[in-house]
């Protein structure tokens, strides 16, 4: 009995002992990993060093040349000049601006200079200076957080329970955004309030855009003006209460009677006054509908008369072609020696 209970106890230490050194493994091969890790990192790091070591001349000498080339460019490169035109389209014209901007940017490719002076009543001189046309969203998180609350007050619970948040995020395109910035580049400084009436224009002529301007300037009238005459009735309504308020209150000065119903009066007075309250509310949000959809387009900010004029280390060739020179000397040396590791590879 006494053997067989010193057998057990040496097989639990055995088996115990392997446990230990299978977890000193484990954490010994982790521990390897971890290092390898690192290594691979120091030696990655070390290899560019000896890269850069190795090529830095060549690399020097290129982006030198290419900053001379880069200057001798930028000395003869005309001044340019650049204005903003910051809008609020109105009745889905977004998509329409943005068609038309990506015109007239066209034509500037294209060099069509002939249209651009008929399209901008413009002499040659100035319309041969337009350089470049854009347009792009000002991307403000709110824009797209009303946009979700109004979808989500506008249709029922049930179908806006399987229309997450970022599924509307998701679809949420640059013409949702409600203000949207025009920028125009050119070699003259001082035609820029020359375009923004075109530009607001074409899409403010639309045929259809205008009508839904029109209809929906005529929804409006007709609700503030039902809304004012509901609040006239609610006026007179509540003179009416008050009157008879004060009927009673004399009933009641010169009796003895008791009036179970004047908590109802009172209750009917207080509701009159929050019905009073939310039309307020309801007409101070149509003059706000009213004022921002007056028009197809509202303008919030025009072309500056005088352009500001365009710098900077990023839009100077000398920078730009230097930068370049190195960049590719460094892939072309790359590329060798990746060359050179795949023939050596084959051997």
């Amino acid at each position: 009995m006494s053997t067989n209970q010193q057998k057990k106890n040496n097989e639990e230490e055995v088996d115990l002992g392997s446990l230990f050194v299978i977890i000193g493994k484990g954490f010994s091969n982790f521990f390897k990993f971890i290092g390898s890790i690192f290594k691979g990192i120091f030696d990655f790091f070390i290899s560019v060093l000896l890269f850069f070591k190795q090529h830095i001349l060549k690399i020097v000498i290129v982006a030198i040349v290419g900053f001379a080339v880069g200057l001798f460019l930028e000395i003869d490169k005309p001044s340019t000049y650049g204005s903003n035109l910051l809008v609020e389209p109105n009745f889905s014209s977004a998509r329409q601006l943005y068609n038309n901007v990506n015109y007239y940017n066209d034509l500037v490719k294209q060099k069509d200079i002939t249209t651009l002076q008929r399209t901008f009543n413009l002499d040659k001189e100035e319309a041969t200076s337009l350089t470049k046309f854009e347009i792009e969203p000002l991307r403000v998180d709110s824009d797209l957080i009303n946009g979700y609350n109004s979808l989500v007050l506008s249709v029922d619970t049930l179908t806006i329970k399987s229309y997450k948040f970022e599924d509307y995020k998701a679809a949420f395109t640059k013409y949702d955004y409600k203000v949207h910035r025009i920028t125009v580049i050119a070699e003259k400084n001082n035609i820029f309030d020359k375009l923004d009436d075109v530009i607001i224009s074409s899409v403010v002529d639309n045929k259809y855009f205008n009508r839904l301007k029109v209809l929906t300037n005529e929804n409006l009238n007709r609700t503030d003006s039902l809304y004012r005459e509901n609040l006239s009735q609610i006026d007179s309504l509540r003179k009416v209460y008050i009157e008879v308020m004060i009927q009673e209150a004399k009933k009641q000065s010169t009796g003895t009677n008791i009036d179970f119903g004047s908590d109802k009066q009172s209750s009917k007075e207080l509701d009159l006054f929050e019905k009073n309250r939310q039309i307020n509310a309801d007409l101070r949000s149509i003059a706000s509908e009213k004022s921002n959809q007056y028009e197809v387009i509202n303008v919030i900010s025009n072309f500056q008369p005088v352009g500001y004029e365009i710098k900077g280390i990023t839009k100077n060739y000398a920078f730009i072609l230097a930068l370049l020179g190195a960049g590719f000397t460094i892939i072309v040396l790359l590329l060798l020696q990746l060359n050179k590791f795949l023939d050596n590879y084959k051997k």
